[in-house]
């Protein structure tokens, strides 16, 4: 016997505007930065231009990834649908955000030793206007940043916009009032110590869904020893606990009774289990009462 829950609207699909709010926002912050790079020859604003075109790129993959999502409904070759594509998209953006981390730490290290000269007034506007439209995009992916790994990887893209405006605009001032060019690499560096860790926090998140690891806040064991406890249960193998997107948890497991049990109650004292104990909805569970015949399978 089996049982499987329903379909739902993901949480990445809930939230798909703020993505497409945020990747608006991000573009035309990027132009603006190329274009006032090009006038003023500045080193900085070609820098902060350069990693706010990673951030589009990143951006970009995330509604690309909700709207392939949204579009390809399950059929023949992709039974569960196109969902994974946004795991892949926060993986990707955790590879940007390692890689312009990285980028950035290089550069500090050559500018360090020689760091160019860039005007305050510069520096001020472009941070002031950086700053304002970071905040607002940051602030439409702050909510739904916990319920899908696709938000959270913008969200932290966002967040690192955010802090280099507030950088520029801190390295303007030291520029002005003292005069000490140090400063632009020296936040530079600060950014990514902040943003690394983050980074590889998603990326490990996202790796985890691809290798159908089980879910972090699911425990195991105790999904083991409340299936145990189900009345009529002697045995249980096969337990498996993955999840395939973000807001979808997934449980399979073969439960033996005994020769008198009624199987149906069993599976839905199993479902009742999983969904009402532990949030997963989509299940797979499957009873037989006699190991020696082929279990009976009811949908």
């Amino acid at each position: 016997m089996t049982a499987t829950s329903s379909h739902h609207h993901l949480p990445a699909h809930l939230h798909a505007w703020r993505l497409g709010v945020a990747l608006t926002l991000t573009s035309a912050l990027a132009v603006a930065q190329i274009v006032v790079a090009v006038l003023s020859h500045s080193l900085a604003v070609a820098s902060d231009a350069g990693h706010l075109g990673t951030d589009v790129v990143g951006l970009g993959l995330s509604v690309a990834a909700v709207a392939a999502s949204r579009r390809h409904r399950p059929g023949e070759r992709h039974t569960f649908g196109l969902h994974r594509l946004e795991i892949l998209a926060a993986l990707a953006n955790a590879v940007l955000m390692v890689g312009v981390a990285t980028l950035v730490s290089v550069q500090a290290i050559v500018r360090w030793s020689r760091p160019p000269a860039v005007g305050a007034t510069t520096l001020a506007v472009i941070g002031t206007v950086g700053l304002v439209v970071n905040a607002v995009s940051f602030t439409v992916l702050h909510t739904g940043r916990h319920e899908s790994l696709n938000l959270r990887g913008a969200y932290l893209e966002v967040l690192a916009d955010l802090l280099g405006s507030l950088g520029v605009l801190t390295g303007a001032v030291v520029l002005a009032t003292t005069g000490w060019r140090r400063v632009d690499p020296l936040v530079g560096v600060a950014i990514g110590i902040f943003i690394v860790p983050r980074a590889l926090r998603l990326g490990r998140d996202a790796v985890g869904v691809l290798v159908q690891a089980a879910p972090r806040h699911v425990p195991v064991a105790e999904v083991r020893a409340a299936l145990s406890a189900v009345p009529g249960v002697v045995d249980l193998h096969d337990l498996h606990l993955w999840t395939l997107s973000s807001g979808i948890d997934v449980a399979s497991v073969h439960l033996h009774v005994g020769p008198t049990v009624a199987t149906a109650a069993v599976v839905e004292a199993a479902r009742a289990v999983l969904t009402g104990r532990f949030g997963i909805e989509r299940l797979t569970i499957q009873v037989d009462q006699d190991p020696s015949r082929c279990p009976d399978l009811v949908s």
